[in-house]
């Protein structure tokens, strides 16, 4: 959706890794860990994939490196088995991740006004814990992950909360993100990190790298 000059954002959807907190890489390294025993060829496409699919779910991507390189269907107690393993290597690491510069100031200030929640790849319980434990959940009204996918949400936040969409904006910075905005016609501000680096080269709109840039940038529609 295009700015225009009379644009202000009354509601605002943040993903969480790479947005809010400097905790993508300890992801990738815990898939890679996770799919080393098979060899580097494998955890290198492992870690090529989920560079490319940020904000896709863990379960899917597991569902997905289970058929490529095993050429077998993934069974549901096998996906939680992975899963929970993968969440015993990572969850300790998000919660310690550095925050993206500024981001607790800009929703600590902006909370005030606006209305903020949180949609996420990362499973819905575990991203209520790791928010919980970064001290940051009052400031949301709400936090919501996989297994539902974040247009689901985006769609569900603006039609139980009627929100306008032309007031709601979405800062993400994966290829899931903007494709949420996309289909639920949002605003989108795409946050500039080491990993989505080249999968956004033909996105033309507000990009970040710390939250004291994106206010300057966009104050204007916060007013």
């Amino acid at each position: 959706m295009n700015l225009s000059r009379n644009t202000k954002f009354k509601n605002i959807f943040f993903d969480f890794d790479g947005v809010l907190a400097e905790s993508v890489s300890a992801k990738t390294e815990a898939f890679k860990e996770m799919y080393l025993q098979y060899g580097e060829k494998i955890a290198s496409q492992v870690v090529e994939y989920h560079i490319k699919n940020g904000g896709v779910s863990r379960f899917e991507k597991f569902k997905h490196w289970e058929k490529s390189f095993f050429g077998k269907d993934i069974s549901e107690n096998k996906l939680q088995e992975m899963a929970q393993q993968f969440s015993s290597i990572v969850l300790k690491k998000v919660i310690d991740a550095k925050e993206v510069i500024g981001a607790e100031y800009f929703i600590k200030k902006y909370s005030k006004t606006k209305n903020f929640w949180i949609i996420t790849g990362t499973p819905t319980a575990e991203i209520q814990v790791i928010v919980r434990k970064r001290n940051i959940k009052h400031y949301f009204l709400g936090i919501h992950g996989s297994p539902e996918k974040k247009q689901y949400w985006t769609e569900f936040l603006l039609k139980t909360n009627n929100l306008k969409r032309e007031e709601t904006l979405f800062i993400g910075d994966a290829t899931t993100d903007f494709e949420a905005a996309e289909f639920s016609k949002l605003h989108f501000i795409l946050r500039d990190n080491q990993e989505n680096q080249g999968l956004f080269n033909s996105y033309k709109g507000i990009r970040f790298q710390d939250f004291f840039e994106l206010e300057q940038k966009i104050k204007k529609y916060l007013a």
